[in-house]
């Protein structure tokens, strides 16, 4: 929750028209310093963003994309001035990867965040997007892009409100790592002004326009869960839930283990594949996969294998034309098709855990029929891994977990995906934001069918992705038979003090409160209603 005064994003900087003949070298020089410089900016954003900088490191390759270098300076040779020929590169570049059946076509929002910090470098302004008041403020904008958002100063930015987005976007989830509060996909932000006086309150999605200082008041001395609330988690009765953290690389591990994290729940094994040529070698990635193991000692990581495809593309792996990229070749579908990127990765990770003392698991993402499970963890036992999982992000495996839990160890709840693909919404898509709520009843149902199976057989349950996140859906969460949540680290601490101040049938209440609901919000009120009366 935050209160302060409204500030909003800086439109991009346009480039004039040109006018006075151009050195056409020394542009051309310009132009690719710009565009190399802005690409080593967005790489040490998604550095800062860990385990949330996939799109980050997509939009670093393409800052350094040779393609769009080369535009702009055909562009430079036609008289154009630097800024003028970046500007006019990306609407080039944008076509000419349209035309192009076997890559995928980059986000407009990334590639217009990227055209602008170009722009705005040749031109010696300031980066668009974020704006300085001297105070610190709530920054409102119709739409962030992940880059702004990962470059924000929590110290400064008190708050985010945008017009579009969703609840689990790239953006929100960014704004979350950060620990800022942040609503979405929020009507009447162009009605806020600048200096306006507001009150974020990113848990249940409200903004107050003009709060009095009553409201604010009240809203200060809400109880808040005792963040120094430390060891395993545990429900107040002594029921253990395992709180996992998700990493992107042994970067995130300080923040993990500071937050009491039981382990690593995700290992998102794609940030070093994407932003390069040809993918790692086997002991590059060994060595990698090396680091995270010992930054976690004997605590568990789950490794989730490559997941590309949709909006994570790699340069090297050619998908062709996919109408609809998201249902399309990505996850295990990829592994299936390119072999040998599995085969590769196995071989490291395997190499990675021998003579750990790390107790490791490996999943597959995207998997939607139990022989594609089985498939995986045969490829698992052949070298050598002794633990195979897979996510459970597609209905289909949602409801089919049963059979599923009879060929492999494990399964993990991917809550972003499962909720996106049962809805068949974009999680990016603000129009449709209330469908992607993981207080959805139907999304609900789908995850207590995946946990009873779990249950029945024997075998473990995660529940990954932002639904954990929110302290009190991961009541409900462990109501509906979670025994393991994995998160962001920055709400770790909150998620273990909130458990630890209800029982499980408690928690067995207040889910029983949310699936009988009509939709999200009464499901949500239902829940707070039960708290209050705790």
């Amino acid at each position: 929750m935050a209160v302060g005064p409204v500030a909003r994003v800086h439109g991009p900087v346009l480039p004039p028209r040109d006018g006075a003949p151009v050195d056409a070298p020394a542009e051309t020089a310009r132009a690719i310093e710009a565009f190399e410089a802005v690409g080593g900016e967005l790489e040490a954003l998604a550095s800062r963003a860990g385990a949330s900088g996939s799109t980050l490191v997509r939009q670093a390759r393409i800052a350094r994309d040779p393609a769009l270098t080369a535009l702009a300076g055909q562009l430079v040779s036609t008289g154009r001035a630097a800024p003028r020929a970046a500007w006019e590169a990306f609407a080039a570049y944008r076509d000419m990867r349209a035309a192009d059946p076997m890559r995928a076509v980059p986000d407009r929002a990334e590639l217009d965040d990227i055209r602008d910090r170009v722009v705005a470098r040749l031109l010696g302004e300031p980066t668009p997007g974020i704006p300085d008041p001297g105070t610190p403020f709530v920054l409102v904008a119709r739409d962030l892009s992940p880059a702004v958002t990962a470059g924000l100063d929590p110290e400064r930015v008190l708050g985010i409100i945008t017009e579009r987005g969703g609840p689990t976007s790239h953006t929100a989830v960014l704004a979350k790592s950060l620990g800022i509060p942040a609503v979405v996909a929020c009507p009447g932000v162009a009605s806020l002004r600048s200096g306006q006086r507001v009150m974020v309150d990113g848990a249940v999605g409200e903004v107050t326009a003009d709060p009095d200082s009553d409201t604010v008041g009240a809203a200060v001395k809400l109880p808040k869960p005792d963040a120094v609330v430390t060891g395993p988690g545990r429900t107040r009765d002594g029921r253990p839930v395992r709180l996992f953290a998700a990493v992107g690389g042994v970067g995130d591990a300080d923040d993990a283990l500071a937050a009491g994290a039981e382990g690593v729940g995700v290992f998102r094994t794609e940030f070093a594949f994407l932003d390069r040529d040809e993918p790692p070698s086997v002991a590059e990635q060994a060595a990698a996969y090396r680091e995270v193991f010992d930054a976690f000692g004997s605590r568990e990581v789950t490794v989730r294998t490559l997941d590309i495809g949709a909006d994570k593309p790699a340069s090297y792996v050619r998908l062709g034309d996919q109408p609809n990229p998201a249902l399309g070749v990505r996850g295990i579908r990829v592994a299936r098709r390119h072999v040998e990127l599995l085969t590769d990765q196995l071989t490291a990770i395997a190499m990675a855990s021998r003579g750990s003392e790390t107790p490791v698991r490996v999943m597959a993402p995207m998997v939607a029929t139990t022989a594609e499970a089985a498939w995986f963890a045969a490829q698992c036992r052949e070298h050598g891994i002794g633990t195979a999982g897979v996510m459970v992000e597609v209905p289909a495996a949602a409801l089919r977990a049963a059979d599923m839990l009879r060929v492999v160890d494990f399964v993990s709840v991917g809550s972003n995906d499962l909720a996106q693909y049962t809805f068949a919404t974009d999680r990016a898509d603000g129009e449709l934001a209330d469908l992607l709520d993981p207080w959805q009843p139907a999304f609900l149902d789908l995850v207590a069918t995946v946990l009873r199976a779990g249950a029945v057989a024997g075998r473990p349950v995660t529940v990954c992705g932002e639904a954990p996140s929110d302290p009190m859906l991961a009541l409900v969460l462990v109501g509906l038979g979670a025994g393991a949540l994995s998160m962001t680290s920055r709400v770790l601490p909150d998620v273990r003090a909130t458990l630890a101040r209800h029982s499980y049938d408690d928690c067995v209440r207040y889910a029983t409160a949310a699936v009988s609901a009509d939709g999200p919000s009464e499901a949500r009120a239902r829940v707070r209603d039960a708290l209050d009366r705790s």
